[in-house]
């Protein structure tokens, strides 16, 4: 998203100033329900880690219908946790997407692997599973493929090729709460799943995370990690059972989330299916409304699989198009429609090409799509008269260019 000069990151999300009718970008849809057992929390006095999250924890285990979820404060830490309790060492490679947020690459360098992308499939936009294969070398430990925008990945190729090389899978899921491939549930077609509450997602706690697996083992040990390495739950020090020792059995991390978060994802969580269908026929209208722009529009779901319906992405073909992609972006927020990015190649950040010698030409379907994509508003939150906002405001921003060529390349 393009942010003005006196804008910060989070502004994103919200209203700019001299901008009332701005459509925000990613609004979260919060009602009386949550609002209600946020009050309740917070007359309670009970704030922190407590019974609101294992009882969030309890409701995401059977919506999802595993042995364990934990809840933590973020996907980042989802991800983290998961690559430390699978035993992860210094010099440890797990293979991932380029097409993705930062925070993926980021959780496997802070547990001390190094991380190897694979490119996408230009279709899907998810990570390709033949890529994947071709990435392995012996030190290849794990592969964590990314459900892009709510799409399942390939993950019938994918586990062949785990399998074969003996890996473990990771799964991605920031974008795929609802998403399901060949009648299974994302975070359940691999080893461990990790998920995302952050603010913009399907179900939002403000910030927020979960890891959900199978494993009683590394259950344990990552609900002991997320939580200083305490040997006990902290808000069971202080229960009505009586004061109870804790016990440091190794140095974790402040991945917890609190009951305040967990208020909010009860009720979320409750009405998942609802705000699913609504995406969905906002998917549907976009898809109609848009289909004769010369714009790419995102690929109809795979036969036997449920998209997530996180994201609706265009990708902008300047050639095509006759607007670069962030001039499209600029144009869309001179009309009031917030739009996103999701988002530029990994190797296209400084940090990665300096540290990894990264080059994008290595991956050039991810390159293309990363200089090319725009998320547009997609949200239960919207209502048809927002819907048909957006669609104009795309019409207007192409047809505009396309009549000033001249002008524009000038300016």
């Amino acid at each position: 998203m393009i942010l003005k000069p006196h804008e910060s990151p989070s502004d994103a999300f919200t209203i700019p100033r001299g901008k009332e009718d701005f459509l925000v970008f990613g609004a979260p849809v919060i009602e009386q329900d949550e609002i209600d057992e946020v009050v309740a929390c917070l007359k309670s006095g009970w704030l922190g880690t407590g019974p609101r999250v294992t009882r969030f924890e309890e409701c995401f285990r059977d919506y999802k219908g595993v042995n364990h979820a934990l809840a933590v404060n973020s996907c980042t830490a989802a991800l983290h946790l998961s690559l430390l309790t699978i035993d992860i060492e210094p010099g440890d490679e797990v293979i991932t997407t380029p097409l993705t947020f930062c925070a993926t690459i980021n959780a496997i360098i802070h547990a001390g692997a190094i991380p190897v992308l694979a490119d996408v499939d230009p279709v899907t936009m998810n990570i390709d599973p033949v890529e994947v294969e071709r990435r392995i070398t012996q030190r290849t430990r794990a592969i964590i493929p990314v459900h892009f925008a709510g799409r399942p990945c390939d993950m019938t190729a994918i586990r062949q090729v785990a399998t074969k090389n003996d890996l473990l899978i990771i799964e991605d899921c920031a974008h795929a709460i609802e998403t399901e491939y060949r009648g299974e549930k994302a975070g359940t077609l691999g080893d461990l799943g990790c998920f995302s509450f952050y603010v913009t997602k399907n179900i939002s706690t403000g910030e927020g995370g979960m890891v959900i697996t199978d494993n009683e083992e590394w259950a344990n040990r990552i609900k002991i990690l997320a939580l200083h390495g305490l040997s006990r739950d902290a808000w069971k020090r202080y229960s009505d059972e009586g004061y109870k020792h804790y016990y440091v059995s190794e140095a974790g991390f402040k991945y917890n989330m609190m009951d305040i978060q967990a208020a909010l994802g009860i009720h979320q969580l409750a009405r998942v299916e609802t705000n699913w269908q609504k995406r969905k026929a906002l998917w549907d209208f976009y898809q109609r409304e848009l289909i004769d722009l010369p714009v790419t529009l995102p690929a109809e779901p795979e036969a036997d699989t449920k998209h997530g319906y996180h994201l609706f992405t265009l990708l902008i073909d300047e050639p095509r198009s006759g607007i670069s992609r962030d001039e499209f972006l600029e144009a869309m927020y001179e009309q009031c429609i917030g739009t996103g990015v999701h988002y530029l190649s990994m190797p296209e950040h400084p940090y990665y090409q300096q540290r990894f010698g990264w080059r994008l030409e290595a991956w050039p379907h991810a390159m293309r799509i990363g200089r090319q994509t725009v998320s547009l508003p997609f949200s239960p939150k919207l209502n048809e008269q927002d819907a048909a906002r957006v669609v104009a405001a795309i019409r207007c921003s192409l047809s505009a260019e396309r009549e000033r060529p001249t002008m524009r390349r000038a300016a």
